[in-house]
């Protein structure tokens, strides 16, 4: 016979998957649940824990246990860089994946913090900076609701952004087309870039940060973006939420073949 908190863990499960509870809505206080005769404090948190640790639920001070949403967001790839959405229009990256998932989404469901820091090395390599040298990080919290999805920073060097918005840590991106439209109207328009992700577990403060389950792992973004003659403009490292994501990617098969060149 199953412990009573396997089957109210059990129960609760099945009103989930079939929409007694929806995503994003809190499931009853422990206490309300106590008084309903499902068990007693310990059995209810058992079991509250146990849909934790399935990936149903999140639970977390102040925000108590709430539903996960089922359906991950997907993560665009290249279209989420198209020029059209951000310098012709006022879709920046979150925006464009919140748009192709069908999902509602405000500006300012992402907060940041900018501060002149001496580059990481990995940073300062990439920028061609000197050791010790400062560069602006904007680190970014991003969140569908009230739920985080992502971190990512970014790390400029601060002849290409002081004074502009992308400076500025008002919630939101960085006015009408965000950070890459600021560098396109300084002269830096972006031209290409390269991206590398791989997941690994998630550190205690980002488990904290991010709201994770259990053993949740992230998937950490590292990109670096160019100008057309090679300049690096943008050197940004995120983690995401890896359950919360679906990667999605569409590009031209190449054929290697036909770029070499005639031997006549």
């Amino acid at each position: 016979m199953a412990p009573k908190w396997r089957e109210l863990a059990d129960k609760l499960a099945e009103q989930i998957r079939r929409g007694d509870y929806a995503p994003g809505e809190q499931l009853p206080h422990i206490r309300v649940l106590v008084e309903a005769g499902e068990g007693s404090k310990s059995t209810v948190h058992t079991a509250y824990k146990a849909l934790e640790a399935e990936g149903l639920v999140t639970s977390s001070r102040g925000h108590g246990t709430v539903v996960r949403q089922q359906v991950p967001l997907k993560r665009l790839g290249i279209a989420r860089y198209d020029k059209a959405k951000w310098r012709d229009g006022d879709e920046v990256a979150f925006i464009a994946d919140r748009v192709a998932s069908g999902r509602a989404y405000r500006r300012n469901e992402q907060t940041q913090t900018v501060s002149l820091v001496e580059a990481p090395p990995a940073v300062s390599e990439a920028h061609g900076l000197p050791a010790g040298a400062e560069v602006y990080a904007r680190a970014r919290l991003v969140k569908e609701g009230d739920q985080p999805t992502h971190t990512l920073t970014s790390y400029y060097r601060p002849e290409h952004v002081e004074g502009t918005r992308i400076v500025d840590p008002t919630p939101g991106p960085a006015g009408r087309g965000g950070g890459f439209r600021v560098l396109y109207d300084a002269g830096y328009e972006i031209d290409h870039m390269r991206e590398r992700i791989f997941a690994r577990p998630a550190t205690a403060d980002e488990s904290k940060l991010l709201q994770l389950p259990p053993g949740e792992p992230v998937v950490e973004l590292h990109r670096t973006t160019y100008t057309a003659d090679g300049t690096v403009v943008e050197v940004a490292i995120g983690v995401h939420a890896a359950s919360r994501f679906a990667w999605e990617y569409e590009f031209q098969v190449p054929d290697s073949a036909t770029d070499k060149e005639d031997p006549q």
